[in-house]
């Protein structure tokens, strides 16, 4: 499987920026994933952490399809396992039987999707992120969820099957780039302006985030325009 263009944007500014670990991780997620389940044809990691969610497909996924199919219903199950901390699993002749589901199953099997798998990632008892795993046949996670949660670090019993035969997550992934480069922002105006007023990260990142509510504008907007202004009006180059 490879990163979709807007995961792999991503993955070369870390890797420019002399970060490995994005890179690293998805590869053996990849890996030990295909090992157990073959026929799995996509993955989706959403990091709660940075906001980020990274995808990777396999080549013969029609992806372009499956997105238009999220457009009918946006209350999928794949976001309410998510929100809820839990694993859901489906498979398309199950997702047959919900009424909201009939377009993702129909869709979704007709493009490659079969069957899909959700599993919070949690560190202690807080969800910090979810993995979904997406397969060209109908029971290709079936049997294999607790050899898939122990090579994620995850658990059986929070996996949620077929919850996302829609492949809604690249979508998420497609915003990426936008975040990746806001965070950047915000980290860049961080470090400036705890220097210039010699005050803790913290609570420079604090007055940020509070400036840029009272302005009405983003936190990544209001990291640049005071970032451009403690520079004497010259932004640095990301």
């Amino acid at each position: 499987m490879e990163p979709i263009p807007e995961t792999m944007h991503v993955i070369r500014q870390q890797l420019e920026r002399g970060d490995t670990d994005l890179s690293v991780a998805l590869q053996r997620l990849s890996r030990d994933t295909l090992e157990i389940v073959p026929e799995c044809v996509g993955l989706s990691l959403a990091s709660y952490s940075d906001g980020i969610t990274y995808t990777l497909v396999a080549t013969s996924l029609d992806v372009a399809t499956l997105d238009a199919a999220q457009y009918v219903d946006d209350d999928g199950p794949c976001v309410r396992a998510a929100l809820e901390g839990r694993a859901v699993t489906t498979d398309s002749s199950g997702a047959l039987s919900e009424r909201n589901w009939q377009v993702y199953a129909h869709v979704s099997t007709s493009q490659g999707v079969a069957s899909s798998l959700t599993l919070p990632l949690r560190r202690g008892d807080q969800v910090i992120g979810t993995v979904n795993l997406y397969a060209s046949t109908p029971d290709a996670f079936k049997g294999r969820e607790e050899q898939v949660a122990r090579a994620i670090g995850a658990g059986a019993a929070d996996a949620v099957a077929n919850a996302d035969l829609s492949f809604s997550t690249r979508l998420l992934a497609q915003k990426g780039p936008e975040i990746f480069e806001d965070q950047y922002a915000i980290d860049l105006a961080v470090g400036i302006l705890a220097e210039f007023l010699g005050i803790e990260v913290a609570v420079a990142r604090d007055r940020i985030r509070e400036a840029a509510q009272r302005a009405g504008v983003t936190d990544g907007q209001a990291a640049r325009s005071l970032r451009a202004a403690l520079l004497g009006g010259e932004e640095e180059q990301d």
